[in-house]
């Protein structure tokens, strides 16, 4: 009998622990949010990819018009390069104010603001074909980096504050899933089926403004983040009826405790500039993981693998015209791995996802290596290369792409995660377009065996999170702090009546 009931009471809890999913308007904030964030974000990446001809086409002939002879190939590549690089510039850019906007506007108000980049550089790229104006394009692409770097910085801070401990990991991929989803969404438009023809360049380029207006229609019908409202601005009243609509109001009072917990411990701190976080002695392991994850997210070889990907798939036989298809199951691949690590990482915890989907990366870079070695030695070898395009990307969504974001989140308290996600957005537009100008050369002077550098920064960043990343799955933001303090400050820290652990030292 007693055997029996206990085994009613596993089954029981077992089952609560399926039917405990986030709340309906949880959720629905969330893709708001994603829609005309990261979505946008990954949108932007893949979407000039399909237009690559038909745009220097247009400016050779525009340059022709103007000036009676058509443009040399070394400068039209260079403009090229400077309409794709300006996303890169504008992205640093974006970054770099994102933080503070985020901290003046709120959460959701810099969100809602941002979309007005996306709007002109639609507007801006679309009328580039009609007025005969290239440097329209250029000035575009400057503010869709703009907007994306902004998104990039704020949108993980929302997603992150609104999310219940519980879910704080399976929301936080939110930012994975919407920028693979962007990226698979661009490549699918870009078909020749779709507006991947000639005449429907300038529309491909403008339809950035579709994801602006969806969030502009949506999230304004739901909160601003409640740690916000409560910790920066200390408008309880708000706060409490955003985690009401958020949470529901039977599971809104263990998260108001946590907040108020984080208010107590932070009372009299400002929100601190990059500056001011750089200078903080209790952060510097914090940020140092930070800067390193960000860097090596650019820098551990996703780069190589897609622009290896096309030269396999024609070695593997596929015709020219059908590699395109390929590509988009690439996207497909990548997207479909996110939303598993999703489902995957309040179960198994960030650190094991990340710590795996960089062991697995440096074991694809070394099969890549031997397989673009030996690309003639047999029939079978390019396909197993095809395997290793597949493998990388699947390893990359598993762990690196989706948590990295995570971690920002979570090891930094209210006031001064903002400057971190200041300081990881600079990191990381500064490791994209470093790896986008050496990249080539690297490629030129080591050819297959580039793939060694990139196995060494896999395994050392490996070797990093193993002995210093803490696991911080249900944990909260102050808990997470803490682990990273010195033994002999958490033996300082004092308790107070409620048995909340109060930082001694200043944060």
């Amino acid at each position: 009998m007693v055997l029996c009931l206990k085994y009613h009471q596993q089954l029981g809890g077992l089952s609560a622990s399926f039917t405990a999913l986030p709340n309906k308007s949880l959720l629905l904030a969330a893709c708001a949010a994603c829609i005309g964030g990261t979505f946008q974000y990954g949108y932007n990446i893949s979407v000039i990819n399909a237009p690559t001809m038909y745009v220097q086409n247009f400016m050779n002939q525009t340059w022709r018009e103007r000036y009676q002879i058509d443009v040399s190939q070394e400068f039209l590549t260079l403009l090229w390069s400077t309409i794709v690089s300006m996303f890169t510039l504008g992205g640093f850019i974006g970054v770099t104010i994102g933080g503070t906007l985020s901290v003046k506007l709120g959460r959701k108000g810099t969100l809602l603001t941002n979309n007005v980049f996306a709007l002109v550089a639609a507007l801006l790229m679309g009328l580039s074909y009609p007025t005969g104006l290239f440097e329209l394009l250029i000035i575009g692409r400057l503010f869709t980096g703009i907007n994306a770097g902004i998104a990039i910085c704020v949108q993980p801070l929302y997603l992150g504050e609104i999310a219940p401990t519980a879910f704080r990991g399976a929301m936080g991929m939110g930012t994975s899933i919407f920028i693979t989803g962007g990226i698979l969404t661009g490549q699918v438009v870009g078909l020749k089926e779709i507006l991947g023809r000639e005449e429907y360049w300038p529309i491909l380029l403008a339809t950035t403004c579709i994801p602006a207006f969806l969030q502009l229609l949506i999230l304004p019908w739901f909160p601003e983040s409640p740690r916000y409202l409560l910790i920066d601005k200390g408008d309880t009243e708000g706060c409490k009826k955003a985690l009401k609509q958020l949470h529901g109001i039977a599971d809104c009072d263990a998260e108001w405790e946590d907040i108020e917990k984080e208010k107590n411990n932070l009372k009299g701190v400002k929100a601190k500039k990059p500056w001011e976080l750089l200078a903080d002695r209790s952060a510097r392991w914090q940020l140092l993981t930070i800067i390193l994850l960000n860097a090596a997210q650019q820098l551990n070889g996703i780069n190589a693998i897609y622009f290896y990907a096309d030269y396999i798939f024609k070695q593997a036989g596929i015709p020219n015209d059908k590699i395109s298809y390929v590509t988009v199951g690439t996207g497909a691949c990548e997207c479909i791995t996110a939303l598993t690590c999703g489902m995957l990482i309040e179960c198994l915890g960030r650190k094991v996802l990340i710590t795996g989907g960089y062991t697995l990366m440096s074991i694809c870079c070394i099969l890549f290596t031997l397989t673009l070695s030996f690309q003639d030695a047999s029939p079978v070898v390019p396909y197993l290369s095809m395997a290793c395009v597949f493998a990388f990307i699947l390893s990359f969504g598993l762990g690196p792409g989706g948590v990295t974001n995570i971690l920002t989140t979570e090891l930094f308290t209210q006031t001064t995660r903002p400057a971190a996600y200041m300081i990881a957005g600079s990191v990381n537009w500064f490791s994209f377009f470093f790896i986008g100008l050496v990249f080539p050369f690297i490629v030129i002077g080591l050819q297959q065996y580039c793939f060694l550098v990139f196995l060494a920064i896999c395994s050392l960043v490996v070797i990093y999170i193993f002995l210093v990343v803490p696991e911080t799955k249900n944990k909260t933001f102050l808990e997470i702090h803490n682990e990273f303090q010195p033994s002999s400050s958490r033996k300082a820290s004092s308790v107070d009546g409620a048995g909340t652990t109060l930082l001694s030292g200043p944060l």
